[in-house]
Order: structure tokens, then C-alpha cells, then sequence
């Protein structure tokens, strides 16, 4: 018997910590591609790391940024690095920002969701550099994704 009051007091408990768990907010403009089970599948334990000479900031040998490494809520300029990118001229970068306390996402680039990639440089099958804006302080998990397929996922702490 005790068995069994045990087993539904867990129950229970699992299905409240379901119910208060805050949806993900998706704004009505994110491309269709991006699917909220994207969002469930970040690893915040994962922190991107510098690397490289050039003090790239990311998951090396797959993805990273020069300018992450001074992360702050102003326009600022990030060059995007990607490995493993097969080079092609209509190569296109879709970027999301997903706010970990907030559970909301984000365009972080000032012109939208999704820029081209021009060719290699610093050792990074292709790169980009564009404008960033932050819009709140926290943690984010920037999610990449290369001509509407997930890409990699990389996470900062942006402050002020």
C-alpha cells in the first residue's frame, strides 16, 4: 500500500512541475522552419568557449563568433564563423536568440532573421560578419540554423 501512495505522490508531482513549466513564447514572424521542440533540446551546460587565435567565442570546429567575447546589450558587430559548410553561394544563416529565464525568442540581428555566408576565413569554412542587438541581459542560446536545418546551438551570457 505504502508502495503505492508513494508512486501517485510522484505522479502528482511530476504533473504539477509539468503544468507550472512556462511555455515557449514564438514570435508571429519566426520562420516556420524553427519548431519549438528546438528550443527543449538546449543543453545550458554547454557554454561556448574561445578558441583560435582570433579569439572566436563558440563550439569549435562547428561554429562561433569574433565580438561575443564583450557581450553587451548595444548594437555591436559579430562575425559569424561555421565549419563543415559545404561552400555555396546561396549558403543562408538563420539565427535565433532564445531567452532562458524568459522562454522567449528573439531576432538578434538588427535586419532580421536570415543573412547569406560568403567563403572561408580564419580557418572557418564560411563566415559572415553582421549587426547584433541583445534585447535584455541573461542567458541565451543562439540557434543556428544553414538553409533551414539546424545547425548548432550556441550559448552566451550577455550582460549590460
Amino acid at each position: 500500500m505504502r508502495r503505492w501512495i508513494l508512486i501517485v505522490t510522484v505522479l502528482l508531482m511530476l504533473v504539477g512541475c509539468t503544468r507550472n513549466e512556462k511555455a515557449v513564447t514564438l514570435p508571429k514572424d519566426l520562420p516556420d522552419f524553427v519548431q519549438e521542440s528546438d528550443f527543449k533540446l538546449i543543453d545550458w551546460d554547454k557554454k561556448a568557449v574561445e578558441f583560435g587565435e582570433r579569439g572566436i567565442i563558440g563550439n569549435e570546429d562547428k561554429s562561433g563568433v569574433i565580438g561575443a567575447n564583450m557581450p553587451s546589450l548595444n548594437t555591436q558587430k559579430w562575425m559569424w564563423h561555421l565549419w563543415g559548410i559545404a561552400e555555396d553561394r546561396d549558403t543562408k544563416l538563420t539565427i535565433v536568440g532564445y531567452h532562458k529565464d524568459s522562454k522567449t525568442v528573439h531576432p538578434i540581428l538588427v535586419d532580421g532573421w536570415t543573412i547569406g555566408l560568403g567563403g572561408p576565413v580564419n580557418g572557418a569554412d564560411a563566415h559572415r560578419p553582421s549587426s547584433v542587438k541583445i534585447p535584455k541581459p541573461g542567458e541565451w542560446a543562439i540557434l543556428l540554423y544553414v538553409n533551414e536545418s539546424y545547425f548548432d546551438t550556441l550559448i552566451y551570457d550577455i550582460h549590460e
